[in-house]
């Protein structure tokens, strides 16, 4: 993929999800976000981060002991798992979800 296509694909999914963020209690997940980062902090100080992977092309996603590699696909227009192909959004929402102990949708 051309480097400003990716950029600008990276950069879209990083406000995407800081967008879907704004809507939550800074007491039941605060966010930051700096250059290419999105970090979701929780009351008990666990941290989960999104982050573009400028190298390799990707979104990395990282929540507790677990991470995931998202790459584009032109066939789904949606950022998907380099292994079993889930959605990165579906991803968020699934363990912000069982980090707040309810069910959330992106």
């Amino acid at each position: 993929m051309e480097r400003s296509l990716y950029l600008r694909r990276a950069d879209e999914c990083l406000e995407r999800v800081a967008k879907w963020l704004e809507r939550f209690d800074p007491d039941e997940v605060d966010f930051a976000t700096t250059d290419g980062v999105v970090t979701l902090e929780f009351p008990d100080r666990v941290r989960y981060v999104l982050n573009r992977q400028t190298a390799a092309d990707q979104m990395w996603f990282a929540a507790g002991a677990r991470a995931w590699h998202y790459q584009w696909s032109d066939a789904t227009q949606s950022w998907v798992d380099d292994r079993d192909g889930h959605d990165l959004y579906a991803k968020v929402a699934e363990v912000v979800s069982a980090k707040l102990g309810r069910t959330l949708a992106f």
